[in-house]
């Protein structure tokens, strides 16, 4: 035990040596807020004077580059472990298994576990571990624990959940600021399924989706006008995204992709698919078969993309993942696939290549730790996770983005700074403190 404590006395002797040189700032709350499948020029054809007010007062990016595959679970999830989806494992909606070929739809598999808890550790549990209070409010994977561990604070929507109900938008608004104020919570995800649900039923070009857009900008004023009544204006960063974008489907194209139609293919040659969700699939072959099947399938249709897993463009870094099949593919822009039967009725879809502009979506952050009147250039949705664990002042989990990519954005010295030097120094802490524990 004495010598723990010594060890641990020279950590903390030396930590402030360890910084960045900036004066160490007290902590500041974060709320992440992300409306799902806002596309990045959405308040362009649409007066949004809340968003751009956020804008004016805080940063705002040009655009923001979500992860590939661009589906709701699969990017949500890389804005929380600030991984690419191959390595963060949840790399659809839709949970499945190849042997018992279950599939289970969107609002089932959130409640799934092993399907979210599959080695990523996300940051509310991160926060909690050192100390910090979380709250995941609707927000996909907030509603399942981690390594036996759950959110300190979450609700989940229920499957009936209607999205489009301002009155609930506020309520929801509400509860999250008594997190904040009450329970004393340091960080909140909050989402609502819009406008990415009117994008779906009526496309991104509609009088519907726009009408949408004017009620999420009104919930973003009701937002920061709750902010500010609350008294968090000086103590709380916002951080206002999405997970992709949305674009118009190609529902009467004379050429369709259209597999029940495709030559010399046929279905008596498959082990499992996984078809009719929009522009991507997945496929394994019965045994043996795997050069058959795609031998007829890779120049089926000139709008398909069909790849044996080893060979899938490492540049979406989404194949390398042991629960992506055998084969798989996705479809230009604007095309779904249809399996056995033409299914496929939605007006508008996501799903496409992430370097697509119409998949692109937003970032807006306002708040004590943003600089004013900023505008930057786009970045990759995966580095959002280093932005918010150094908002926090925590250490972040191993991920894939990069520490420096959003800093030009922060104030100076307008977080705890984590440099490495401060990490190596924190986790020594973590291993003393246990010592402290058991000796």
């Amino acid at each position: 035990m004495g010598h723990s404590a010594v060890l641990l006395a020279v950590a903390l002797a030396i930590l402030p040596a360890c910084g960045t040189g900036a004066p160490l700032q007290r902590r500041h709350k974060l709320l992440l807020v992300s409306f799902d499948g806002f596309r990045w020029n959405y308040d362009q054809d649409v007066d949004t004077p809340n968003l751009d007010t956020m804008a004016q007062e805080g940063v705002k990016a040009r655009y923001m580059t979500p992860a590939f595959v661009t589906m709701t679970s699969p990017c949500h999830f890389t804005l929380v472990t600030g991984k690419y989806i191959e390595n963060h494992g949840v790399v659809h909606n839709m949970f499945y298994n190849t042997t018992t070929k279950v599939r289970w739809p969107y609002h089932t598999t959130l409640g799934i576990q092993s399907w979210w808890d599959n080695g990523s550790i996300p940051i509310w549990i991160t926060a909690q571990r050192q100390g910090l209070k979380t709250g995941s409010f609707f927000y996909p994977g907030g509603n399942v624990t981690y390594q036996g561990e759950a959110v300190t604070m979450s609700r989940k929507e229920g499957i009936f959940h209607n999205y489009k109900d301002e009155k609930e938008w506020r309520e929801n608004v509400d509860t999250v600021m008594r997190w904040f104020t009450e329970d004393d919570a340091d960080l909140v995800t909050l989402y609502f399924g819009e406008p990415d649900s009117t994008g779906h039923r009526y496309g991104p070009e509609s009088q519907e989706r726009k009408d949408m857009v004017h009620q999420v900008d009104r919930t973003v004023g009701y937002l920061r006008d709750s902010i500010k009544n609350h008294s968090l204006s000086e103590s709380l960063n916002l951080i206002i995204t999405s997970d992709h974008g949305m674009t118009t489907v190609h529902k009467e194209a004379s050429d369709l992709v259209e597999f029940h139609k495709f030559p010399n293919f046929t279905f008596q040659d498959i082990e499992f698919e996984l078809l009719d969700y929009g522009p991507n699939g997945m496929l394994i072959p019965k045994e043996g078969m795997l050069e058959k099947v795609y031998g007829v399938l890779k120049d089926a249709h000139p709008r398909l993309h069909v790849y044996k897993k080893e060979d899938f463009p490492k540049s979406f870094h989404y194949a390398n993942n042991p629960r992506i099949t055998s084969l798989l593919m996705y479809s230009d822009l604007g095309y779904v696939i249809h399996g056995r039967v033409s299914v496929q009725f939605n007006k508008g879809e996501h799903g496409f290549d992430n370097q697509d502009m119409d998949m692109k979506t937003i970032f807006r952050a306002v708040g004590p730790s943003f600089k004013a009147g900023l505008e930057v250039e786009p970045f990759e949705s995966v580095h959002v996770y280093e932005l918010m664990c150094h908002l926090l002042g925590i250490v972040p989990e191993p991920n894939d983005g990069h520490p420096g990519t959003l800093q030009p954005m922060l104030l100076s010295g307008s977080a705890l700074p984590l440099g490495g030097q401060r990490r190596l120094v924190m986790a020594l802490m973590g291993i003393l403190m246990v010592l402290a524990k058991v000796t």
